[in-house]
């Protein structure tokens, strides 16, 4: 099990490294950017095989979606359940500017996932900013799901060994933080395009958004030195990830925005979103939930007390595993009913 990582910001202040370059933001110990746009990331999270054995299982293979431009992802199958079972696409988290399929957090919560779920799940690894800002991960799971759509009609597909397991009327989106924000963008764009894919659902996982004004749990909460989302991190996420020249009132960062009538019009099937109690976008969550409600529709909040941003993939809380069996279940519930 991973251990809890601690996420310190520093400035955006420009300041000169000791090898003489110039950094323009850094979150330490995951991202720091140069001025001359070069990118480091420090392997805080180690990248494993999808090889690697399992207890839970389960089988996971990797598949490239799109050779050109390096869109792969990673398939999960559990042996343990039978019938046709639900197909979750799944979008992991990282402000947008980190994080990968591969991750060994990821690999071992959905491995997880998958098996105590009884479902298959595709985990993209999708575009990451600055290199590649909004909306480009959104564009890598479009193309994603479309991906799935032609291989789904392919009958001599070299995918049948994942896809003949799966229900296709039964089609999720799913995923974490920034995972989540790109799971609900991409839902906004396909539900009406996907046959013989239908889609059933989707989950947000703390759900990755923000605005210019803050909000009570945004300026209030008081976050461990192990949390994994501050609001510092947060800004400097959004000042990574969305287009030059925008705030963080741009709607990809706050659907929120003159929306009443816009959520109204989308078509989007149920949603299921996960809160943490101790994470600073509680009350975001909470009312991007409330207004889905307001605006017709179907919409689940389920909040997870006791634990912060992230904790079933970091166990940075002493309740995290019982709370990741919890969400389990309660996802597991979703994909059924």
């Amino acid at each position: 099990m991973m251990s809890a990582i601690s996420l310190r910001h520093n400035p955006q202040v420009s300041y000169t490294h000791q090898q003489g370059e110039t950094i323009t933001e850094e979150i330490e110990g995951l991202i720091r950017v140069h001025r001359d746009g070069h990118v480091e990331r420090p392997a805080i999270v180690p990248n494993v095989s999808c090889t690697m054995p399992s207890q839970h299982g389960v089988t996971a293979r990797d598949v490239v979606i799109n050779k050109d431009t390096n869109l792969w992802g990673r398939i999960y199958v559990p042996l343990n359940c039978h019938n046709k079972l639900p197909l979750l696409v799944y979008f992991h988290g990282g402000g947008f500017c980190v994080g990968s399929a591969s991750w060994r957090c990821y690999h071992e919560f959905l491995t997880n996932l998958a098996s105590n779920a009884c479902c298959v799940i595709l985990s993209i690894d999708y575009k990451l900013a600055p290199e590649n800002r909004l909306p480009a991960a959104y564009d890598d799971g479009f193309k994603a799901l479309m991906w799935v759509k032609s291989e789904a009609l392919n009958t001599s597909s070299v995918q049948k060994w994942w896809l003949s397991h799966c229900k296709l009327s039964c089609l999720f989106l799913a995923g974490d933080s920034a995972g989540a924000n790109i799971a609900y963008n991409v839902a906004t764009r396909s539900s009406t395009i996907l046959n013989p894919l239908s889609l059933n659902g989707v989950i947000l996982i703390q759900p990755f958004f923000g605005g210019v004004e803050r909000t009570s749990s945004e300026k209030h909460s008081q976050q461990p030195l192990n949390s994994a989302l501050t609001l510092s991190v947060s800004d400097t996420f959004w000042r990574l990830a969305l287009p030059f020249g925008t705030t963080r009132d741009h709607p990809y960062c706050n659907p929120l925005v003159h929306a009443t009538s816009k959520l109204r019009d989308l078509r989007l099937p149920s949603i299921m979103v996960c809160v943490s109690e101790m994470d600073i976008l509680k009350d975001r969550n909470l009312e991007f939930s409330n207004t889905l409600a307001k605006a017709g529709k179907r919409v689940e909040t389920v909040i997870f007390n006791g634990v912060g941003h992230a904790f079933q993939v970091l166990h940075n809380y002493p309740l995290s595993h019982s709370r990741t069996q919890e969400m389990i279940s309660r996802i597991r519930t979703f994909l059924n009913q």
